[in-house]
């Protein structure tokens, strides 16, 4: 299937997985089957639809390396979570998020719940601090701009009363091209491939 530069495919996903599964059972890592185009990424597992581990970078590169350097970090490295176990495989979904349209300098409500990304920057009294939460993460909560921040400022690690510092936070907006497969979507589609 062609597809635009900067649009996330199955064949994005497939190697992710590819890049896990080989790690977890110490097999070669196959050649990614896609064109390579320079893109920030996050990769995203889920395991039963929560959340497994989440990395990315906000720069671009070579994607079959952000793929392979990100879905390591995501499933070993997330200090959230465990490193992911290969009895897991049949609960996993992998996400991957190429994220495009960068614009800064907005207002904390500025920003389109469901459609933009957000990244916050806030200095108060000297400490600064921030953080970020992909396009979905708003609208799979059910949160709207206020809830969505309050969130968003406590992940930044700024403990304090978030309404008073609404207006000193510098938003940057971005969007992303999303594909999720599930590990069972992934095995069907390396069965496919190999007829």
């Amino acid at each position: 299937m062609q597809k635009k530069n900067n649009e996330a495919t199955i064949e994005h996903c497939v190697y992710a997985f590819d890049v896990l599964t080989s790690h977890l059972n110490k097999t070669d890592l196959p050649v990614p089957q896609f064109e390579i185009f320079e893109a920030p990424i996050f990769v995203t597992f889920h395991s039963k639809g929560d959340l497994r581990g989440c990395i990315g970078t906000f720069t671009s590169g070579p994607i079959d390396r952000q793929i392979k350097q990100y879905t390591f970090q995501s499933a070993f490295k997330d200090t959230r979570f465990a490193p992911i176990k290969i009895n897991e495989l049949n609960e996993l979904d992998c996400n991957i998020s190429f994220l495009v349209n960068f614009e800064k300098n907005k207002k904390w409500n500025q920003w389109e719940v469901g459609k933009h990304g957000i990244i916050i920057d806030l200095d108060v009294n000297g400490e600064e601090y921030g953080a970020t939460f992909l396009p979905e993460v708003a609208p799979e909560q059910g949160w709207d701009h206020e809830k969505t921040l309050k969130s968003l400022i406590r992940k930044a690690g700024y403990h304090g009363n978030y309404k008073e510092v609404l207006d000193k936070i510098i938003v940057t907006t971005y969007e992303s091209t999303r594909f999720k497969i599930t590990y069972q979507e992934y095995l069907a589609y390396k069965n496919k491939q190999q007829k």
